[in-house]
C-alpha cells in the first residue's frame, strides 16, 4: 500500500465533503455519511479507473468501503496501511 493510494482515497472523499478538513484512516465512512449509496456507486467507478481493475458489485460488501483503511486494503494491492 502506497501513501499515494491513501492520499487518492482521502482527497476524493474530501472533495465530495468540503465541510471536512481531514478523514482518519479508521473513521466509519458509512456511519458518518461520508460515503452514501449514491456516492458508493460513483466511488466504485473511480476506484476502478484508478486501479485499472473492474470491480463486480457481486464481489464487494459494505465492509469493504467502511473505512479508508479497508478500501486501501481491499482495492489497492491488499497491503496494510501504516
Amino acid at each position: 500500500m502506497t501513501q499515494s493510494a491513501v492520499d487518492f482515497i482521502i482527497d476524493y472523499l474530501l472533495a465530495k465533503r468540503p465541510d471536512l478538513t481531514s478523514i482518519d484512516l479508521d473513521l466509519d465512512l458509512i456511519e458518518n455519511r461520508i460515503l452514501d449509496s449514491l456516492g458508493f456507486v460513483n466511488f466504485l467507478y473511480v476506484v476502478e479507473e484508478h486501479t485499472g481493475t473492474e470491480i463486480s458489485l457481486d464481489d464487494v460488501t459494505p465492509e469493504d468501503f467502511r473505512t479508508v483503511r479497508s478500501i486501501a486494503k481491499r482495492f489497492f494491492d491488499g497491503a496494510d496501511v501504516g
